[in-house]
């Protein structure tokens, strides 16, 4: 198992930042919690957590 971050802008397109894989969960949550801000400068505003090509969930990275 892999695990990705997939960004996306506020309509939902493709945003580039750097992509990284992980063999855990927890090792993908920590690193975004590490790089977000990097990626809303880069103009993401969703971020999505693939288990492989499965979306485990999706989160703003936009303050409420």
């Amino acid at each position: 198992m892999t695990w990705t971050w997939r960004y996306e802008d506020a309509d939902g397109k493709p945003v580039e930042h750097p992509a990284e894989s992980f063999t855990g969960q927890g090792d993908a949550e920590s690193w975004l919690g590490q790089t977000w801000k990097e990626a809303v400068a880069a103009g993401a505003a969703t971020a999505v957590l693939l288990e492989d090509e499965r979306v485990e969930y999706k989160m703003s990275l936009l303050a409420p």
